[in-house]
């Protein structure tokens, strides 16, 4: 499936990098993030690399744990996605801006208006990172004693997607006229209404924003539990995903596309991406004593902590950290997208729960290659080769490992013809090779 095919590249934004203990390093800055400074410097990195987009993450911290494992927890000192993306869309020029944005606490209405705003302001380069949201502490930040169960915030969000779309769709392309002459602004029947009523909300419409630059903003979707897949090969442009054998990645990758056909799509219009955190340097010795110098500074009560969250909020205490990871851990209300090839790690290496959690806890479960940029650059192709479209790196560092892997690795994927040499088009969804939608007309 390699031929013919360009490999996709995006990677998360975060201050000083995806490591849990990133921020411990000797080399990372002591001050806050609430600086623009360090994220304009990684937006350029990546862009200057021909990367396709960066995605602005948005998990809030467990408030509700225990203050000695709290004080350990560097998620406090963040900024707001919009805010981020606001600024990124008037400093870069070519990289796709991809904010996250919760079904399970905010509105479609507001959620359409702001990414609407956004694939204007950056000439047509947004993306929205759908997301629903299990994090109690979040929940009570929302007036909720408590976040919806898994299944009722998928319910939650397939209406709200639906309603988030049906308002892109407010206006044709050629709706707003401005005649001067006339004093007519827009032409009547390029207004299309919503009237949506519905389980969740009740939207009238119309969006007071004229249709994107890109038809609609890019939707991103991270769906692995059963409603999740479903939701994601509906609506979904791009999926991201985490896996650890190339095996489950294609059983995925595979399922995705069948299950996106099953919706009337063209799956080649769904494009999935591999979480992957990579380590380069000149030797795989070196790389791998570069990731367990990170791997060190992690503490073992935050790393049970994380691991807690990644098992979807399972509670651990009951279970001796040094026994093997139970195989009927109960599921809990949280995020499952990680739940299982956790599990699955634990079960092929008869892991203890303290060495699951110490394998895990810095690269949250993400798949992590530390070696060479050619022999990282082996692995990519071989899981491109049926099992993703691409994959959002997942950096340990910022912008040290985002620098080293353009440095090192997106030449080797460009002599081998895997990766692009020039930025494609001015959209994100021109550049990810993605069709411009035709509106789905409101009643």
């Amino acid at each position: 499936m390699t031929a013919g095919r360009k490999m996709r590249l995006g990677s998360f934004l975060t201050a000083v990098g995806e490591h849990m203990a990133a921020w411990r390093h000797p080399d990372a800055p002591s001050g806050d993030r609430a600086s623009f400074r360090p994220y304009l410097e990684i937006a350029r990195v990546a862009e200057d690399a021909l990367f396709d987009l960066l995605l602005i993450g948005d998990v809030g911290p467990n408030s509700d744990a225990p203050l000695e494992t709290l004080v350990l927890n560097h998620g406090y000192d963040r900024l707001d996605p919009m805010m981020l993306t606001a600024a990124l869309a008037v400093t870069t020029r070519h990289i796709g801006l991809v904010a996250t944005g919760s079904t399970s606490f905010e509105t479609p209405y507001l959620i359409a208006r702001r990414f609407a705003s956004a694939d204007h302001l950056s000439g047509g380069r947004a993306g929205w990172n759908c997301v629903t949201t299990s994090n109690v502490s979040m929940a009570r930040n929302f007036s909720q004693d408590a976040p919806a169960a898994h299944d009722d915030r998928y319910d939650r969000a397939e209406e709200f997607v639906d309603v988030v779309r049906g308002l892109w769709d407010s206006w044709d392309d050629d709706a707003f006229v401005r005649d001067k002459a006339s004093g007519v602004y827009f032409k009547p029947e390029g207004l299309h209404l919503l009237h949506h009523v519905g389980a969740h909300f009740k939207v009238r419409g119309p969006l007071d924003a004229v249709r994107s630059p890109q038809g609609r903003p890019v939707i991103v979707q991270a769906g692995s539990s059963e409603p999740g897949r479903n939701l994601a090969a509906r609506v979904a442009d791009v999926v991201f995903t985490t896996h650890q054998t190339i095996a489950s990645a294609r059983d995925f990758y595979r399922d995705i596309r069948a299950r996106a056909a099953g919706f009337g799509r063209d799956p080649d219009a769904v494009k999935v991406l591999v979480a992957l955190m990579p380590v380069v340097d000149a030797t795989q010795a070196a790389a791998q004593a570069k990731l367990g110098e990170l791997d060190a500074l992690v503490h073992p009560t935050l790393a049970l902590a994380r691991l807690s969250h990644a098992l979807g909020g399972v509670d651990l205490s009951p279970y001796a950290p040094d026994a093997p990871v139970p195989n009927n851990l109960p599921k809990g209300i949280g995020m499952q997208s990680r739940r299982q090839p956790l599990l699955d790690l634990a079960a092929r290496e008869n892991l203890t729960l303290l060495q699951l959690a110490g394998r895990t806890a810095g690269n949250r479960g993400h798949w992590t290659l530390a070696d060479t940029g050619s022999a990282i650059a082996d692995h990519m192709q071989e899981w491109f080769d049926g099992g993703a479209d691409g994959f959002l790196l997942v950096p340990p560092r910022t912008p040290e490992s985002l620098r080293e892997f353009a440095a090192a690795v997106v030449p080797e994927l460009q002599r081998r013809g895997l990766f692009r040499t020039v930025y494609e088009g001015s959209t994100l969804r021109s550049n990810l090779g993605l069709p411009c939608p035709a509106p789905r007309r409101a009643r």
